[in-house]
């Protein structure tokens, strides 16, 4: 072997030695950067022509398990969906406040329900009392401001899912933009020969923090650029990138939902002119899709089936009697007009006018089955000297006394024996107004003067006239039946997540709360036991792909034994060279 062979074989063993102490001493000094791989020097052995073989470097790599890093992207996006499903239901729960041991301090709708009713029992037995009415109407304010803030918390949510899903959105575009510039230099690095290892890692971190963001399925081609679609098979990025786009709405209420053409409430998820709301969007922004459109709803369509029933049903009752003494005017709460055909088309209404001490200063019985429409019945009224009836500008129906210290009574049964029906009908004496969770209220008249709580009802003795006894005011028909609403049950209709059932107020609104408490747990095990999964993936990931301190510095050691060996031997050579040069001068 010539000399010139055997320094052309130490000079390999040399460059050698040197690219791999090179990346050996890189691995140890990124062993904490975060998305950083272990890169290993591949050799190759080239035939010198003299049958002795040398070495060289071909290329530096990365050791990932592609598997493996599409298991960590899959496990990824589950981990981002979980925790934004978590995160927000764990709020939603707590919008419900918190329920007491005992029979007192809980915050929570139920702890409300049960006040109420044991206010409710001290009125049954006490009518008369104004201290028993005031209390009455304030726990009733109270729950009524319970529903209505627990509405306002999920409306929130839902508001700020719709503004993270922008957020989202945006993420997602910059992310892309970031993966596209590293495909550019990878395709290039490669396409050069060059060591592009680091950018590759640098996109499998892009790519993960992406996934968490939306589910992705992912391709990379011989040329090292990296195709990236949605879980539906919709192009993400190829040879450029398709940016998402989304306007959040300008404000948020119960009636706000997703439109699919966008012309109301919540527009769509945008992508290349399509819609993609509707599908497998996955991670956090599929989680803040379903949140938005379908977890946060489920639970406000409960409280709203709560809070109609309780109106429904407290109206009801209260529109049986009156206030004692009686108001000077009732107003409805329905919008009507004169030619609305009556929505009580049988039986009798009473109209009485009485004094401050109940005694009747008039008395009529309407026959309502010769009436047809509203204003017949208005017309009926107008012919009582001490009352009047009028459609106000805003199309409520008012009934009113009209002599000095007076007020209006309203009785009388339908032919179904539905006491108080014509004043339910028309919302004359309400006790509760709005149109669900979200707006549920004390009557105005009510709320400032709680002698207006009607706890007693108009006589139905027959015959009665002027100087009878119209209105008593140990007479508490209406107190016990309010207080008896709170133990009956009810046909509550389904609701979001809860089916349809048969239960008391206290028993649905336990339902409503126990739904939001199991669906914020089970959200909570969900995540958990994905986080758990996750970090598996990864402590596997990192054992197989990461860098090993201990190894590394090993190798380093016995790199830099062959590297001195390799440096002998070309002293040795240069040595041999220098005396044959000398004996051939």
């Amino acid at each position: 072997m010539s000399l010139r062979v055997a320094s052309s074989i130490a000079s390999s063993a040399l460059r050698t030695s040197e690219v791999r102490i090179a990346v050996a001493s890189s691995n140890v000094a990124n062993a904490d950067t975060d998305g950083y791989t272990r890169k290993t020097a591949s050799n190759v052995t080239r035939n010198t022509g003299v049958n002795v073989a040398s070495v060289d470097v071909t290329a530096v790599s990365s050791n990932v398990d592609r598997y493996l890093m599409k298991t960590l992207v899959s496990a990824q996006s589950d981990l981002g969906y979980t925790d934004t499903r978590d995160s927000y239901l764990d709020r939603m729960q707590s919008a419900f406040g918190s329920v007491s041991d005992d029979d007192s301090g809980g915050t929570d709708i139920g702890s409300m329900i049960d006040a109420l009713a044991d206010t409710l029992g001290t009125l049954a037995t006490s009518p008369e009392s104004e201290s028993a009415k005031a209390a009455t109407v304030q726990d009733l304010s109270d729950l009524a401001e319970t529903l209505r803030n627990t509405s306002s918390s999920i409306q929130s949510l839902r508001a700020q899912a719709d503004d993270e899903i922008a957020t989202t959105v945006d993420t997602i575009n910059e992310t892309l933009s970031g993966i596209d510039s590293l495909n550019d230099q990878i395709v290039k690095g490669k396409a050069l020969g060059q060591n592009v290892t680091d950018l590759e890692d640098q996109r499998n971190t892009a790519l993960k923090s992406l996934s968490k963001s939306i589910d992705v399925t992912y391709q990379v081609d011989d040329s090292g650029l990296m195709r990236i679609s949605t879980a539906s098979g919709k192009s993400l990025l190829d040879t450029k990138v398709h940016e998402l786009s989304y306007t959040p709405a300008a404000s948020v209420s119960a009636s706000t939902v997703y439109s699919a053409g966008g012309s109301s409430g919540f527009g769509g998820i945008m992508l290349n002119g399509v819609d993609a709301t509707g599908s497998s969007l996955g991670g956090s922004l599929g989680a803040l899709v379903q949140l938005r459109d379908t977890d946060l709803p489920a639970q406000q369509a409960g409280l709203d089936e709560l809070a109609t029933t309780l109106m429904d049903r407290l109206n009801a009752i209260q529109n049986q009697g009156s206030s004692y003494p009686a108001p000077q005017s009732l107003t409805g709460t329905e919008t009507v007009s004169a030619s609305d055909a009556l929505k009580v088309t049988g039986g009798t209404l009473r109209v009485a006018v009485t004094d401050s001490s109940g005694t009747a200063a008039e008395v009529l019985d309407i026959d309502l089955s010769t009436k047809s429409t509203l204003q017949d019945v208005v017309d009926a009224i107008n012919t009582m000297s001490s009352a009047s009836a009028s459609i106000s500008a805003d199309g409520k129906l008012v009934i009113a006394a009209t002599g000095t210290g007076n007020g209006i009574a309203l009785g009388g049964d339908a032919n179904d024996g539905t006491t108080g029906a014509f004043s339910d009908a028309y919302g004359l004496n309400d006790l509760l107004t709005g149109t669900g969770a979200s707006d549920i209220k004390v009557a105005t008249r009510i709320a400032g003067d709680s002698n207006l709580l009607a706890t007693g009802a108009l006589s139905s003795a027959s015959g009665l006239t002027a100087a009878g006894t119209a209105l008593t005011s140990g007479e508490g028909s209406v107190a016990k039946a309010l207080s008896a609403a709170f133990s009956a049950s009810y046909n509550f209709d389904a609701a979001g997540s809860l089916s349809a059932r048969s239960t008391s107020f206290a028993g649905y609104a336990g339902a409503v709360i126990q739904g939001a408490a199991t669906l914020a747990d089970k959200a909570s095990t969900a995540y958990d036991s994905q986080k758990t999964y996750t970090s598996s993936l990864e402590s596997t990931f990192s054992s197989q792909s990461g860098v090993n301190v201990d190894e590394e510095t090993a190798a380093i050691s016995t790199l830099q034994s062959a590297y001195e060996a390799a440096a002998a031997v070309m002293k040795t050579l240069q040595e041999m060279f220098s005396t044959a040069l000398d004996m051939v001068q």
